[in-house]
């Protein structure tokens, strides 16, 4: 009788928590806060909001971990659900990205298009035309956009991620052989590569010659540009920083050569980050490099 209401399967049911909860009264305040950022470019709502992110992310990450290293609950089935949930969340970054590239190759494809658009007036609504050569001038990329040369700087951060790529398949692979000094080796190395890269693609930004709003002498080129490659950085600083947490795991002890899940989709994710770099390289730098910027 004592052991009727034991676990007698290989599944995880997840004790209550307060973290959803709380996430999402912090994604709230955050919400509002960027709200007030906006209208008025200041908020201390917005600065609290985030660090109650940032605490409840720690924390529930603190109590995964918990469950997968001292309590045993990440048994072969769980982790094979982790597995299938990570897959999904990388197609959903994927669909992402589509549209930033979406954004990139209509207006690049077809720079001089006319479309109608049904326009409201009081209470009438009526027909016009919309002409792209407005903001671009009905070339691509626009006239006097001088673009970074692809066989520069953006040649170098290609070599950098792909180097990163090996280094953590080497990190991965020292961890399934259970070579301990050579997945913390990994780490260390693809951290390194990742910071190297966020620093020359800040360096890049800041030689530009286009801005991302028409206000500052900007065009719809600087846009697309900014908006692509700047959330493809901010992939890279959030992989970055997963990775450095993976290392602090693996210098603890964490990670065994049958349960190593959260280093997996850590590496899973940076190779993600790789595989889009390749694509944002190719496309936007090569394809559409136009007038190479004057060094």
């Amino acid at each position: 009788m004592g052991d009727a209401h034991g676990k007698h399967h290989d599944y995880h049911l997840v004790n209550p928590s307060p973290w959803p909860l709380v996430g999402s009264i912090s994604a709230f305040v955050m919400a509002l806060g960027a709200i007030q950022l906006m209208r008025e470019n200041v908020s201390y709502l917005f600065a609290i909001g985030f660090g109650l992110v940032l605490l409840t992310m720690f924390l529930w990450w603190r109590d995964v971990v918990r469950e997968a290293e001292r309590m045993g609950d990440h048994t072969p089935v769980v982790q094979f659900h982790n597995r299938y949930g990570m897959i999904l969340f990388i197609a959903s970054e994927v669909m992402f990205f589509v549209a930033w590239f979406w954004a990139f190759f209509d207006v690049s494809l077809f720079p001089d298009e006319v479309r109608t658009v049904l326009t409201a007036g009081g209470a009438e609504e009526t027909l016009g035309q919309v002409t792209r050569n407005e903001v671009t001038q009905g070339v691509w990329p626009p006239e006097g956009t001088k673009t970074f040369d692809p066989w520069g700087l953006p040649l170098v951060n290609t070599l950098i991620l792909l180097l990163s790529g090996t280094t953590v398949t080497w990190a991965h692979h020292s961890l399934v052989h259970n070579n301990r000094k050579g997945l913390i080796m990994g780490l260390v190395l693809t951290i390194a590569l990742g910071a190297i890269f966020t620093m020359l693609q800040v360096y890049e930004y800041m030689h530009a010659g286009f801005a991302f709003s028409q206000a500052n002498g900007g065009n719809i080129y600087g846009s697309t540009f900014f908006m692509a490659t700047g959330f493809h950085g901010f992939h890279v600083l959030v992989g970055t920083i997963t990775l450095t947490v993976m290392l602090f795991r693996a210098m603890a002890g964490h990670f065994t050569p049958k349960q190593h899940f959260g280093f997996e989709a850590a590496a899973w994710y940076w190779h993600f980050v790789d595989v889009v770099w390749l694509f944002l390289f190719a496309c936007i730098y090569v394809w559409a490099q136009g007038t190479p910027v004057a060094h």
